[in-house]
Order: C-alpha cells, then structure tokens, then sequence
C-alpha cells in the first residue's frame, strides 16, 4: 500500500468529520437543567437451564464474560477444551462444575452440546467455527471472529449450507449496560433519527500481560480487524445501515518500533443507507487511567446526541456506564450501573427456536466484512 502521511488524511476529511467528532458543551442555564437519572436495582430473574453448552480454547480472558452471559441466559456448561496446560488450568479453577475434554473432537462430537464457544487465537477461530457447524452446533466466537477474507468466504458458505448460527460476541455493546441503554433511548426517538456515529476506542498497551500472538498481525488480523469489530457492529447497529462502503481507512505503526509486526493506531470513515461513521483505534491509552481504556461512543441524530462513557468518567464519576443525553427538550445524566445485560439470555432463545432476536446472522457478517475491507484497503500511515 503507498505511503500516506497523516496529516494528509486529515486534511482531506476534515471538512466531512470536524465539526461531528467535538461537540460542543451545553451552556446550563436556568432553561436547560441537567436532569439525573439514577440506577435503578433490577430484579434478578431466575432462568432455568435451556441449553448445553461447552468451551474450546480460552486464550483470551474475553471467554469468561462469554461463559457468565451465557449461564446468565439459561445456559449449562459442561464440558471445556483448551491444549496450553495453563490455560486449561485457571479455567478449570474458575468453573470446576465443568469437565476437562481430552480433545477438541471428544467436544464436537457431544450430540448433547448445543452451542460451543470460543476465545481460541484469532486465526484459529474461524477454522474451528466451520467445524463447529459441520457438527451440527452452533458457535458464540470472541472478536475477531474471522480474521482474513478467504475466512470470511468459507465461513459464509458453511453457515448458508449447515443454518447454524455463528455468533461473534461484539461485547463493547453486548456487554455494556451504557450502550444497551444508548440503544433502548435511540429505538424509542429521544434524539430523531440517527446521522451518525463517531466511535473512539482507545487501549493500553500493557505488553508485559500479552502472550506473544497479540504482536502479529498475522494472527490478530490488524488493528481494524481486532479492536474494530466492535465499532463496526455499533455503527450498524445505531444508524440502522444495511449496505455500507468504507470512504477512508488508514493504519500504522506510529510509536511502537520494539513491536514492528503491530499496528497501534487505525481509523475508518464510513457511509452507508443509514448514516455516516467514523471510527479511531489505538494503542496509547495512558497509565494514569485506571482501566484498559477510555471508550466512547457518540451518537448524533437529528433531534439531539447521546455520549456513552464505557469505562470511566474522567470527570470524577466512579465506575463506567456513563450515559449523557441533550435533545430538544432537556439534558440528562443516566447512570446505567445496574442496566440488564439482554444478550445471553436472547442468544439461548435463538438457539432454541432458530430465530435471529440476539443479533441477525447478516448484521454479524457485514460487521466483521466491514472490518476486513478497511484494513484490506487502509493506507499505511508513518509519523517519521
């Protein structure tokens, strides 16, 4: 790909993203009061078991989440499967009510498995999910679910031919009671229609906690691939968009020449029947801040916008789930600490009767061939 200097870029979308990305404060005068909208207990529901489920590969602490919103759903874990010893494990520890499979076959070919999950190295995923529903299950796969187009080809035909569901857990929504809030206040209208959204997903590096796959794009996918499955789902999610082209994308490695098989900086400009989007990615996240990074997602309508805070407030507002709303009428500060969390338990569901309420199998594709094509056609970035 030709070089391509940041600035550059930045000067040619300027005009397009400038005056979306910061939006200005509201001034609080004595008309626009800010109303808070505190947490509210929701009642824990008792589910009874639905389904059997069962684990192969655990390489990314992400499988825990998955596992927990799965139960949560009606789901019984059984059994697990993971080749490194260590691995194998600390899972172990953490779910001792499930047993430890020999083998990844002795899993598969459990007719009483319904649903296999999966947080396996990137490129492996894919390749296991094609097994998967040739063995008649369906499979909830960590992001990056696919990390190649020629993956993405095969997954596809698999999927038409078999009907399973594959499922890619895109937990910056599923698993964020701030923007499952962000969506019900979109659905019911209190900002108009969507525009846009702008969608800015900072990490820390951390790399003394990263095995050494994490470094390779070869089996990450790159950065778009990686981190930004999660802002392409978002993206469609919000504005609606069923058909999408990506309008810019560049990467590079801009800081870290230590790791030179990385990427530590993306974004993408987006447009489709639904609305506009942007998305940035990085790797500079710094250590004063208390968590893996300071996520944030704004949603533009034409009525007014919600900002979603994910992991902190830096304004001094403990924990995450930050939810601010200006529209017509007021503003409003909604703390979503206690937000149910609906995707286990809808996913479950969908196991059950074959329907698509967790996520449509097409919605599931075009984030992730969205995600693809932008790192397949961003242009390198270089600072030096």
């Amino acid at each position: 790909m030709e070089e391509l200097n940041r600035r550059d870029f930045i000067k040619d979308t300027a005009t397009a993203a400038a005056g979306l990305i910061l939006l200005p404060a509201l001034p609080l005068s004595a008309a626009a009061k800010v109303v808070y909208v505190p947490a509210v207990d929701v009642p824990v529901k008792t589910i009874e078991t639905k389904i059997r489920f069962s684990v192969i590969g655990t390489n990314h602490t992400h499988i825990y989440g998955m596992v927990d919103a799965v139960t949560r759903g009606g789901g019984q874990l059984v059994s697990f499967y993971a080749k490194e010893a260590d691995l194998a494990a600390a899972f172990a520890k953490k779910y001792p009510q499930a047993k430890m499979a020999g083998s990844e076959n002795e899993i598969l070919e459990d007719a009483s498995v319904q649903l296999i999950l999966s947080s396996g190295i990137p490129i492996d995923r894919a390749p296991l999910g094609v097994r998967v529903m040739q063995h008649g299950k369906d499979y909830l796969v960590d992001k990056p679910g696919i990390i190649t187009l020629e993956q993405f080809a095969e997954v596809r035909r698999v999927q038409a031919a078999t009907k399973r569901i594959y499922s890619i857990m895109y937990s910056e929504r599923f698993e964020s009671r701030a923007t499952v809030k962000a969506g019900e206040l979109v659905k019911a209208g209190a900002i108009g229609k969507v525009i846009q959204t702008i969608n800015i997903a900072p990490h820390k590096m951390s790399p003394k906690t990263r095995p050494e796959w994490y470094f390779d794009i070869k089996y990450c996918g790159g950065i778009l691939t990686d981190i930004g499955s999660h802002q392409f789902d978002q993206y469609l999610y919000f504005t609606g968009t069923t058909k999408a082209e990506i309008v810019a994308s560049q990467v590079g490695n801009v800081n870290h020449p230590q790791y030179p098989k990385i990427q530590d900086f993306g974004d993408v400009m987006l447009r489709g029947n639904g609305g506009m989007g942007y998305i940035r990615l990085d790797w500079f996240t710094p250590d004063a801040i208390p968590t893996f990074g300071d996520g944030r997602l704004t949603i533009l309508g034409t009525d007014g916008y919600i900002e979603v805070r994910k992991t902190i407030d830096i304004a001094g507002r403990p924990g995450g789930d930050h939810l601010f709303m200006a529209n017509q009428k007021e503003i409003k500060y909604f703390d979503c600490s206690k937000e149910p969390l609906p995707f286990g338990e809808q996913l479950v569901n969908d196991i059950i009767n074959r329907t698509e309420t967790a996520m449509p199998q097409e919605h599931c594709f075009l984030a992730t061939e969205l995600a693809l094509l932008a790192q397949k056609k961003a242009q390198k970035i270089s600072l030096q």
